[in-house]
């Protein structure tokens, strides 16, 4: 990909106030789709379109995967290079319907977090676990977006770039004081790059990552738990516990509340309700020797 055409759409994703990731991950996508032929993309048109995409599918890839590079593609061909390509040239896949998410318990919550091997790593739990916010919200917190006199965490950028508020714990704030302190060097964010070469950034997702394998590994956990493993089990324990949907939909920040709608299927609140069939059997009276003898 020439870099020209680079440059070209990471002015027009500028331009039109689409987020870092995004813009990351088209770019990615679309260098991907030059290098599977070998040209720039001003070179190839909607022929090459379609048989890129139908070597996704035979490649494997799933539905979503191939969305977001179609997506991609779509953004170049339509925004930046203004290609009078229909939406149908480039169809999106079909979804799978969503599966539920994994679900830690309480305790298995607890049992990870503890078993963080530092002070870093413990702190990047607790954050995930007590606001639910998404693995780049937290790398790209500030000391400035901790109010301590309403004891709420500001989101100033979340997905979307829209902001909101989360509730920060008391066992949090004293949990993030402690960590902040024990920085040898700041620059700004809570979450500092450990890179010296990239002194002025937040740390890395990857770090979120690696704090959540490391700390299931060391727990003796073996389900599969990555960062927003953790904002699943915030939004489902605070159902548990008693908090409305509506409510629920704020803290996480979904437009849609169909996506909150799903922690419903997780929490165990409104099983709890109904008893179980098997508990409310009444014994028939016969004792094993005379079902025996029938």
């Amino acid at each position: 990909m020439t870099q020209q055409v680079t440059n070209a759409v990471r002015e027009e994703l500028a331009r039109r106030n689409y987020s870092q990731a995004t813009a990351r991950t088209y770019l990615s996508a679309i260098g991907l789709f030059a290098e599977h032929f070998g040209r720039s993309p001003e070179q190839l048109g909607r022929e090459h379109i379609q048989q890129y995409q139908t070597s996704l599918v035979q490649r494997g890839l799933c539905p979503n995967s191939i969305q977001v590079q179609i997506a991609a593609l779509r953004f170049l061909y339509l925004k930046v290079l203004r290609r009078r390509y229909s939406r149908d040239d480039m169809p999106l896949p079909k979804k799978h319907r969503r599966p539920i998410p994994l679900v830690l318990s309480a305790a298995e919550v607890a049992r990870l977090i503890e078993a963080a091997p530092s002070l870093l790593y413990r702190t990047i739990l607790m954050t995930l676990y007590s606001t639910g916010m998404r693995r780049a919200e937290l790398c790209q917190l500030r000391p400035e977006d901790i109010d301590k006199e309403r004891m709420v965490i500001r989101i100033p950028h979340g997905k979307g770039d829209k902001a909101r508020e989360v509730p920060l714990s008391q066992k949090l704030l004293e949990q993030l004081r402690t960590y902040y302190r024990s920085l040898r060097r700041r620059n700004g964010w809570i979450f500092p790059s450990r890179n010296l070469s990239r002194a002025a950034d937040p740390m890395t997702e990857k770090t979120v990552w690696h704090a959540c394998r490391a700390a299931a590994q060391r727990a003796g956990i073996t389900k599969p738990i990555h960062p927003h493993t953790l904002r699943h089990c915030f939004a489902t324990h605070l159902l548990d516990n008693g908090a409305e949907l509506p409510v629920l939909q704020r803290l996480l920040g979904h437009d849609d509340p169909r996506d909150t709608m799903v922690y419903l299927h997780l929490s165990t609140r409104t099983l709890r309700a109904a008893p179980n069939p098997l508990d409310t059997l009444e014994p028939s009276g016969e004792t094993d020797a005379e079902q025996a003898a029938s």
